[in-house]
């Protein structure tokens, strides 16, 4: 009889000291809310706010930097939205700064947690956001971001690879209304940025300035062949594509694919020897669904030397 009193009393120790250490670790939504405000503290971010939707249960902090047209109907999931975005993790380890190139989003809200992005961007964008327009600042937590898998590739001490499990995230979000106000925006930021001047708006919308007038007799036309020598660019500077040699290509179809529209549209009326820069929009280049190595809503520069024209 004692040996079982003994058992039961030591049983019942053992489940207690586990309902005590239970009670006491701190749950994932408890690490997140002290990591954020520590982030919060370190970087002066007075003025984010907490996420109040829904009974205060997200988590997430966000600050407005600029207010979109309230007039209509606030975003819904059944809505597209347009944005661009930078984030880096809390560690520092992962920065993705580059929104001209690789970091748009262009779909219906409801997808965003569908595309490889956190839950948390889409709850921030409906419920906090909420209008085209907006540019904000938005903290998600790891809960809401990806978990305690992370993302990406290799060892969680990569740098700029992988976003280590159970970091919150810093976004800068910019949810656009119009995709070719929008272009032209950063065509022009990127023309101040860089110091280029002389160059001329195209009655479509992409921008062309002639370096050196051509020479030759031929001019490029609807159904003309050519060879140039061409640099393709982002606006980031990065060069994408290049031939130095010369490329031939045929208006006509018949051989040689033009890389772009804004190209067979922009070189027309060029002679030989012409240097032409382009800078397109992304209506211009590879449109909303975007090509290999380069994203959809991409706006690109292009410089050319014609180097034979035949008609």
């Amino acid at each position: 009889m004692k040996k079982i009193t003994f058992t039961l009393l030591l049983l019942a120790t053992i489940g207690f000291i586990s309902c005590r250490k239970t009670a006491n670790d701190p749950n994932i939504t408890q690490v997140d809310e002290t990591n954020i405000q520590n982030y919060i503290k370190a970087n002066g971010l007075t003025a984010m706010k907490r996420d109040t939707t829904d009974h205060d249960t997200s988590g997430i902090y966000y600050q407005i930097l600029s207010q979109g047209s309230t007039a209509g109907l606030p975003l819904d999931y059944s809505d597209t939205v347009k944005f661009v975005f930078t984030l880096k993790s809390f560690d520092g380890k992962y920065n993705s700064l580059d929104s001209l190139t690789n970091n748009h989003y262009d779909g219906f809200l409801g997808h965003i947690s569908q595309s490889a992005l956190p839950k948390g961007l889409q709850i921030a964008i409906h419920n906090l956001i909420k209008y085209k327009g907006t540019r904000a600042r938005v903290l998600i937590p790891s809960r809401l971001a990806y978990g305690i898998n992370g993302y990406g590739t290799g060892s969680a001490s990569n740098v700029n690879t992988r976003i280590a499990g159970n970091q919150c995230l810093d976004y800068y979000l910019n949810v656009y209304t119009d995709q070719n106000k929008y272009d032209d925006q950063v065509i022009n930021n990127y023309k101040a940025a860089n110091g280029l001047t002389g160059f001329v708006k195209a009655p479509g919308g992409y921008y062309y300035k002639v370096t050196t007038p051509g020479t030759g007799a031929n001019a490029i036309g609807q159904y003309s062949a050519f060879t140039t020598t061409y640099s393709g660019k982002f606006l980031t500077g990065t060069e994408f594509d290049s031939n130095t040699t010369g490329a031939t290509f045929d208006l006509s179809g018949n051989s040689g694919s033009i890389p772009v529209t804004g190209v067979a549209e922009g070189l027309q009326g060029y002679t030989t020897g012409a240097a032409v820069t382009l800078l397109l929009p992304s209506r211009y280049a590879y449109g909303r669904a975007g090509t290999t190595g380069i994203a959809g809503n991409t706006n690109l520069r292009f410089d050319f030397t014609i180097v034979t024209v035949t008609n």
